[in-house]
């Protein structure tokens, strides 16, 4: 094994002979097996060991262990204790996610103050099995049954191409000690059932189970990638950004067959799981939209407006009259000038002794109207974008400029009449947003 394992990081990661990397070690026979191959070829690597406090004394003996190992092959060690049922309580997760959450927390932690860019890891070909029956049991996209990726930007799992039995048997046949976690066999855990109970007869089913089962992950990863580039090629002539937004043409989605097959792709790095809720938006009313945890989708006539989900600001802000510039919330230079130049959307010429300072920069709400510049009587703002065909998510970001109670200018589309320069005016203010 030791020989396959120098030829497998020889040709998959290379960059682990190049970089000190950072080693995660429980004390099991996984990382203690990973730990003596990478120092048997002379890696250069660091050990981090968390302590979760879940087996009270053996769980201190764990930490022991792997301090005596660390110091036996002579390497550094991060060990660090945590409140696991604590986190649970708080987060309102199982004990399994809180000790991910936490110890891929710390190890980031750790590669950060000591300038480390990988953490290795011991997952092995069982553990992407038992991973694969996890996901195809819940119900999952092919994503999820590509299982455990092996090389990522920062972690590396160089074990994942060696099975459980060829882990033991290097294990044993070079006299390895190592810790064994009592709890790994108690089979309320869902893993754990799996592991005992379905590997096991799959395995005296058809004895070469595992290696077909690595053969077609590996078909599944090749299939992905070529999904992935058909699919992000659709994305990049059928998704329009407008600064942090995106806009997509309804009818254009809707002739992709399959269309919930591109929903999925198009719209997961998003965060949406839910693809029938995609899929009912397109028919939806105007005004309809759901959200991920990190972005909002939602129907505006034709098209899908997708954003960053983030509540829209309604704070005021004051323009006093000495003020010649203002950065926040949008840029904008205040200056008296002598005469009316060439107007643009993005410029407005007022009548400045029609003003009533403090000016306020808000957002706009129900009810608002004002005086279109170049038009006859007053128009409700919401009609007004409604003519202009702005979009829901402009409207939400629209900045209005008003002298107290009153509109002076939608800021970068239209002013208004009221304080519009005249024969009779002494003095002319230029605003350049």
């Amino acid at each position: 094994m030791q020989e396959l394992f120098y030829k497998h990081i020889e040709n998959k990661f290379p960059e682990l002979k190049k970089s000190k990397f950072l080693l995660a070690c429980s004390g099991g026979i996984d990382s203690i097996v990973l730990a003596h191959l990478c120092a048997n070829v002379n890696l250069d690597f660091e050990i981090a060991h968390c302590n979760f406090n879940l087996r009270g004394i053996e769980s201190d003996k764990d930490a022991e262990f792997v301090q005596n190992f660390s110091k036996k092959i002579n390497k550094k060690i991060y060990i660090t204790r945590f409140d696991t049922v604590d986190y649970v309580n708080n987060n309102k997760v199982s004990v399994q996610i809180a000790a991910r959450e936490l110890r891929y927390k710390w190890f980031a932690k750790i590669q950060e103050e000591n300038s480390i860019q990988y953490l290795v890891t011991a997952h092995h070909a069982d553990d992407d099995l038992e991973t694969f029956i996890i996901n195809l049991s819940r119900g999952t996209g092919i994503d999820g049954l590509k299982g455990i990726p092996s090389n990522t930007t920062n972690i590396k799992r160089p074990l994942l191409k060696f099975s459980q039995e060829q882990i033991m048997i290097f294990a044993q046949t070079q006299k390895l000690e190592w810790r064994e976690d009592q709890s790994n066999g108690d089979t309320k855990y869902l893993r754990n059932k799996i592991r005992h109970q379905i590997v096991p007869l799959l395995k005296e089913l058809h004895p070469s189970f595992l290696d077909n089962f690595i053969k077609t992950q590996r078909y599944l990863e090749q299939t992905a990638a070529i999904s992935e580039d058909a699919i992000q090629n659709t994305r990049n002539n059928l998704f329009v950004s407008e600064g942090d937004n995106i806009k997509i043409d309804i009818e254009e989605l809707q002739h992709l067959k399959p269309l919930k097959g591109y929903i999925h792709g198009l719209f997961k790095r998003y965060g949406f799981t839910e693809w029938q809720n995609v899929a009912d938006l397109l028919t939806a009313m105007s005004g309809k939209e759901i959200h991920s945890d990190t972005y909002r989708l939602l129907k505006d006539r034709k098209h899908l407006l997708l954003a960053p989900l983030h509540k829209a600001s309604q704070k005021t802000f004051n323009i006093s009259e000495d003020n010649t510039f203002i950065k926040e919330p949008v840029t904008i230079k205040i200056e008296e000038v002598v005469s009316l130049e060439k107007s643009t959307s993005n410029t407005l010429f007022v009548d400045k002794e029609k003003l009533k300072y403090p000016l306020t920069i808000r957002k706009w709400k129900k009810g608002d109207y004002f005086y279109p510049f170049g038009m006859h009587g007053k128009k409700k703002l919401a009609k007004y974008f409604k003519d202009e065909k702005v979009d829901v998510l402009s409207k939400e970001n629209q900045w209005l400029l008003c002298s107290e109670d009153q509109i002076v200018w939608v800021i970068g589309k239209r002013g208004d009449n009221r304080f519009k320069v005249t024969s009779t005016t002494k003095n002319i203010l230029k605003f350049q947003l």
